[in-house]
């Protein structure tokens, strides 16, 4: 290779190291790449190739074929963009180097909690900012109790076990006495969590479940694919990489019809769909009456399964057809609430009956993400029934991330050996047997903090039994139980302001005086941690030694993989554990939290733990830094999904209380006679005391627009906003004229027009709830009537209800998915779009001009955005 002058340069790294790249977290990766090091520097990462040090006959590769076309496993991974680029986050300019403490925040007096978010930081040294935090800790326990403890330590995140930045914190805290859990609610299954459970029963988080062998029987039998709400090209990145797009191709020339049903021409439809069929967000239940109702008329539905596999079809026919309500659910009445032509409708309707279907998801996204999300999520488990679920071909199925090849001798490491659960899956609480003595839902953080006390029906814990939804919390809880409100966060995961309900909100709970320490650690200076008293440097994955179980995706192969240390950690940052054990030895607790064991010990514990020694030695494990599980010798044998139900329900029933699909709920029926914002049986709800977010609200006067907020194309929900490269991308960020790189919102030419809207311009999009800044990227891929922007842009606030970063979850409603439903909704709801004026700024300057004016001397690169520099003292 030449430097460019003619020189030859050595390129040959001096390592090359395996790491996990995709963005998923807790415990499991994928995204599988190899980063070369060469003099101490990252300078290349590429996709893993499987067959690396191993021989690939070995590995037993599965194969597809229908039609001419077969599908196959590469022997490399298929990482998102945003992990071949991600050494650009680990060197981004937004890197915390050191800990900073809040200048104006004194742990002995003054802590000015309403100046976060506008305070600037000072840098402090390790000693002091350990001695801190365990000093804050003890003060807490003292007048308050272990309860006064909010630990924030879920979400999304690097792929790492040992040093997972996910839970640390809560596992010290639980040595000390508790603390107060925030649950992780299941943000991308709502609608399937809140709704799904109650017609099909458990599964994961709502979404079907047995899913085995799915892929293998949907290629082989189905004529079409609903991908519903779904964006292969788009969410799989983050989780399993680009598999998805090779299925969908693969599905193309198996002849396998692909009908996408969404709002935007997103970039699966423009790649694979046979055909789009446009739909107004969160109105996706009104289509799927319809839907229905076409079947009653016609008789083209499978009456004989529905009588020996379901309960309370006579409950759905009785309200699709008006008898209950006086209001008979056909295309015409469907077409006026969702925006999809009734011809269409009736087309759709009859080729979902004649043709082998099935629905097709990456997660939820804003299709389960609104509003009464939980009315979609059962109505398509419904459809489903009513043509048979579980026959050949007639599934719902999670592209990628379920339904693919069972692997040989594959153990997970989250149901055995409790010891070592307790100390890497523990932490992670998402269970209930988990959580810290006192619980307040994620959606709740603010209300817990603004308007205490709450009352609220079900944890919303993502991987809780249905039960649990029956179950009424307080918090706080009881007095002599130890209950009392929290007066201190301490976050691993600051993103809530971004990717949960009302982040405006969020930021007003941060700035309660209630709240007397915030403590964040984590790699980047971004959302949270501007609203932080003590920011504790995190470190990134290709800075930590590690093992990764690759067993989270399917697609390929799944793995095991030794994270070696690619480069020295930036500045003086930790990993995640390290900065906890830092803090635990300041309590007198550190040998105690650490069990006097290495990384290199835990790296053993979870190869034990998962018994990997039936499969590959430990010596040959840690000379090759891999072991790739061969695909089973009998995987075409495994049953796909609901198969032994629909064969035989009797025999096989489902975890449901009659063991039959519900389509109408007892249980619900039960706890919750007088709820009509849910049910017993699905049903459209127009708007209710919990939302009023329809077209026909009489604030669709001002917010004439629907706001859908999508999984990122190019990010992971918070996570890689300041990567450079993918930045550059007109649908990543559209450069203005005045160099801010601004969040797109896309915007059909229609609705654009109407406002004087040309492609490029700086637009606000706005509510009641606060403002918005975007870039406007208007064309036809946009229905008309919606504003779309995806959700996770990075918070830069110009005053408090001004956000110039593209962060749209400040101003999504607070309110959760229904009132015994503490999911969030975070899609489907009103706004407006105007295009910003010199008179806008001049009124935001009037409200605070300080705050106006310190956001618009911030130090800021439209290559990655905000910096590290622009909020402490001193800078570098």
């Amino acid at each position: 290779m030449s430097d460019g002058k003619g020189k030859k340069v050595d390129v040959k790294p001096d390592k090359t190291v395996i790491k996990s790249l995709a963005l998923g977290g807790l415990l499991g990766g994928g995204g599988e790449c190899v980063v070369d090091v060469k003099d101490g520097k990252a300078v290349r990462i590429r996709p893993f190739h499987y067959d690396w040090k191993y021989d690939k006959k070995k590995f037993n590769a599965w194969k597809m074929k229908r039609n001419g076309a077969t599908l196959e496993p590469l022997m490399k991974a298929l990482p998102g963009t945003f992990s071949l680029a991600y050494k650009k986050r680990t060197f981004s300019p937004n890197r915390i180097k050191y800990p900073l403490q809040r200048v104006d925040w004194d742990p002995d007096g003054e802590r000015n909690p309403q100046n976060r978010g506008k305070s600037k930081y000072r840098r402090i040294s390790w000693e002091e900012a350990a001695t801190i935090v365990a000093n804050e800790v003890k003060r807490q326990h003292k007048q308050y109790g272990p309860l006064s403890i909010l630990v924030q330590g879920d979400g999304h995140g690097e792929c790492k076990t040992i040093h997972t930045p996910h839970g640390h914190q809560g596992r010290l805290l639980d040595m000390m006495g508790g603390f107060t859990q925030q649950v992780r609610n299941p943000d991308s299954w709502e609608g399937w969590y809140w709704g799904s459970k109650h017609v099909w029963g458990q599964g994961f988080q709502g979404m079907m479940s047995p899913a085995a062998n799915l892929i293998k029987d949907i290629s082989e039998n189905c004529d079409m694919v609903l991908m519903w709400g779904c964006d292969p090209e788009t969410t799989p990145w983050g989780f399993t990489g680009q598999y998805a797009t090779r299925i969908c191709y693969f599905w193309t020339q198996a002849s396998i019809k692909q009908v996408y049903i969404c709002p935007e021409l997103n970039y699966g439809a423009a790649v694979h769909a046979d055909k789009w069929i446009p739909v107004l967000p969160n109105t996706d239940a009104a289509l799927q009456l319809a839907i229905i109702y076409m079947w009653l008329k016609e008789g083209t539905w499978n009456k004989e399964y529905i009588k020996t596999h379901a309960v309370g079809m006579d409950k759905v026919e009785d309200y699709v057809l008006g008898k209950e309500d006086g209001i008979p659910k056909t295309p015409e009445w469907a077409s006026k609430k969702c925006g999809v032509p009734e011809w269409t409708i009736k087309a759709l309707a009859r080729e979902f009956a004649k043709k082998v279907t099935s629905i097709i998801h990456y997660f939820g996204g804003s299709f389960v993400r609104g509003p009464f999300s939980h009315e979609p999520g059962r109505l398509e488990c419904i459809l489903l029934g009513m043509q048979g679920l579980g026959a050949p071909g007639v599934h719902q199925c999670q592209i990628t991330y379920f339904g693919m090849p069972r692997a040989e001798g594959l153990k997970s490491i989250r149901f055995f050996n409790p010891d070592l659960t307790e100390r890497l899956r523990i932490p992670c609480r998402t269970t209930i047997d988990a959580w810290g003595k006192q619980l307040i839902p994620k959606t709740l953080i603010q209300d817990a903090i603004l308007k205490p006390p709450l009352t609220f029906i079900g944890s919303g814990g993502q991987e809780s039994q249905t039960e649990d939804q029956f179950v009424k919390y307080t918090y706080p809880i009881a007095k002599e139980k130890g209950g009392v409100e929290v007066h201190m966060i301490w976050t691993d995961t600051p993103c809530r302001i971004t990717c949960w309900n009302h982040g405006n909100w969020t930021i007003d709970a941060f700035q309660h005086p209630s709240i007397e320490c915030v403590v964040a650690q984590h790699p980047w200076l971004e959302n949270e941690c501007l609203y932080a008293d003590i920011i504790l440097p995190a470190n990134t994955t290709l800075e930590v030694e590690d093992i990764v179980t690759n067993t989270r995706q399917g697609p390929h192969f799944q793995s095991v993989a030794i994270q070696e240390q690619a480069v020295t950690p930036v500045g003086e940052s930790k990993s995640d554990y390290e900065i906890v054990l830092e803090v635990a030895k300041k309590l007198g607790l550190g040998e105690k939290f650490s069990e006097g064991k290495t990384t290199r010990d835990l790296q053993k514990d979870v190869y034990d733990t998962m018994e990997m020694a039936k499969m590959v030695s430990w010596d040959e494990f840690m000379d090759k830094k891999y072991y790739v599980y061969p695909v089973a010798k009998d995987w075409e044998s495994d049953v796909p999904g609901f198969r032994k139900f629909y064969e035989d329900p009797v025999k096989n029933p489902l975890p449901t209380p009659t063991g039959k699909l519900e389509f109408y709920s007892a249980r619900l029926a039960q706890y919750f006679p007088d709820d009509k914002e849910r049910p017993p049986s699905p049903q459209w709800i127009e708007k209710s005391v919990t939302h009023d977010e329809r077209l026909s609200s009489e604030r669709a006067a001002m917010f004439p627009l629907l706001c859908m907020s999508n999984h990122g194309r190019w990010r992971t929900h918070a996570q890689g906003d300041d990567i450079t490269w993918t930045r550059e991308t007109p649908t990543c960020k559209v450069l203005a004229v005045d160099g801010y790189g601004y969040e797109p919102v896309w915007i059909n030419p229609k609705d654009a027009a109407r406002r004087g809207i040309k492609d490029g311009d700086i637009v606000k999009v706005f509510n009641e709830r606060g403002v918005v800044l975007c870039g406007a990227r208007v064309w036809e891929r946009m229905m008309p009537g919606v504003a779309y922007v995806d959700h996770g842009a990075r918070h830069d606030p110009i005053i408090d209800t001004v956000d110039r970063g593209g962060a749209i979850n400040t101003i999504a409603p607070n309110g959760i998915s229904s009132k015994n439903c503490v999911g969030q909704a975070t899609s489907g709801y009103l706004v407006e779009v105007q295009k910003v004026t010199e008179k806008d700024y001049q009124e935001w300057r009037k409200i605070d001009p300080e705050a106006f004016d310190d956001a618009f001397k911030r130090e800021y690169d439209p290559a990655s955005g905000l910096r590290f520099n622009a909020w402490v003292e001193g800078g570098m």
